[in-house]
């Protein structure tokens, strides 16, 4: 399906771009979440009008990224999580617990914005964590699980 992208995409495009994507990802995630329309001609022309606006907007919500991963760069947020004797976890620390943490330090994030590449945490200790907060702004913070031992 063709559709012109209405704000950059990673691996895919970046604002007013014409790019052919498969269907479903086309009808089920760019737009309905307002990254992309279908490339008509009545939409490149509403585009070529509206551009300006986007390009603000997009440089705005690149703004706010970037004063939030100055805020978030080097953090440090604190994960208590039930653990044996030998410092792994009874299950293990996902984006979920990752997100939630940050929240109650004060910083709305969303899990989906969470990176772990070697998976969920599963040890004792610190973890270097990056936080994708646009496209093009990455945080790095340390999650330091803590282990709770089972008391019987």
């Amino acid at each position: 399906m063709q559709i012109i992208l209405l704000e950059k995409v990673g691996n895919v495009g970046n604002l007013g771009d014409v790019v052919k994507v498969k269907d479903g990802f086309a009808r089920n995630y760019l737009i309905p979440k307002g990254m992309a329309k279908r490339a008509t001609p009545e939409n490149l022309k509403l585009l070529e009008a509206k551009r300006s606006e986007l390009e603000a907007a997009a440089a705005e919500k690149l703004a706010a990224a970037q004063a939030l991963a100055g805020k978030l760069e080097g953090q440090t947020v604190r994960v208590v999580q039930k653990a044996g004797v030998d410092g792994r976890l009874f299950g293990s620390v996902g984006t979920i617990d990752i997100a939630e943490a940050l929240g109650r330090d004060g910083v709305k994030i969303e899990k989906a914005q969470v990176r772990l590449p070697a998976g969920p945490l599963k040890t004792v200790g610190e973890h270097p964590v990056t936080i994708a907060l646009h496209s093009d702004v990455l945080a790095h913070v340390t999650v330091t699980v803590v282990g709770e031992t089972a008391q019987s």
